[in-house]
């Protein structure tokens, strides 16, 4: 066994905002660390494990009160405590890179199984955040969740994160969507600064705005996603083999807060 670590995620250029979650053998048996807020819980995977990604968006409304956004996001890293999350992370985006759809605060967090997934929408305790910190401040929201294969840890506070949704065109089928998919999972071999990618077909549609795939890079800090960026000719060497097939994407990066700082 060897211990690995696995994570997640520019307007509409797809190249290195891939972040998405189809089955890939990238992620072999492993000995994962699931970081519990100031806490390491090593867990024991096999390469038949899947983790289930869920990543949400929010648009807090103009002009809500600072206190009222603090509240929002330490209730939902406060959802740490269940056992049901493996991992958790809210907090402001560094930056939405999207000119259609624009979002200010993401929570991103991982499960064993849907089912744990389900448990975790239905909790008491979720709801009570949701009901109570984050309906009354938020103006817009989109979610999305896929299975990504292998094990996985918990990014590292300081960590960046790009994320990725991409909505295909229409009439496409499997065969085009396993195209898109199949670049995305070979973005890792171009940038070598990515420690983890998780990428997937989404398969909860309610609150996804009609986008189907998403992806999550992480990084090991913000100076990493502006070197990305800089790589332009690799980022439109891989954009080009599937922008046909692409009719919008959305993207954003975000940086892991340390645990101290998730009431900012």
């Amino acid at each position: 066994m060897s211990t690995i670590m696995l994570c997640v995620p520019a307007c509409t250029r797809l190249l290195p905002s891939f972040s998405l979650s189809p089955p890939q053998p990238i992620f072999r048996r492993l000995n994962s660390l699931v970081h519990r807020r100031n806490h390491c819980k090593p867990i024991t995977m096999s390469a038949q494990d899947q983790i289930v990604e869920h990543i949400v968006l929010f648009k807090v409304k103009p002009d809500v009160e600072s206190s009222k956004v603090a509240a929002m996001v330490n209730g939902l890293n406060g959802l740490s405590s269940l056992d049901l999350t493996l991992h958790i992370t809210a907090g402001q985006l560094l930056r939405s890179r999207s000119s259609s759809l624009t979002f200010t605060h993401m929570l991103h967090s991982r499960y064993r199984s849907k089912d744990d997934l389900r448990e975790y929408g239905v909790h008491p305790q979720h709801v009570k955040v949701v009901t109570e910190n984050v309906k009354p401040i938020v103006d817009d929201l989109m979610a999305v969740d896929w299975i990504s294969n292998g094990g996985s840890v918990s990014p590292k506070p300081g960590s960046a994160m790009r994320v990725s949704f991409l909505k295909l065109k229409e009439n496409f089928g499997e065969n085009e969507k396993a195209r898109v998919l199949e670049v995305i999972g070979g973005i890792k071999d171009q940038f070598q600064a990515i420690e983890q990618l998780s990428f997937g077909e989404n398969f909860s549609h309610d609150r996804a705005k009609g986008y189907t795939i998403a992806s999550i890079a992480v990084l090991p800090g913000p100076a990493d996603l502006e070197a990305l960026d800089s790589n332009a000719e690799l980022a439109n060497l891989q954009k080009e083999k599937v922008k046909d097939l692409i009719e919008s994407v959305v993207v954003v990066d975000y940086v892991i807060p340390p645990p101290q700082a998730a009431n900012l």
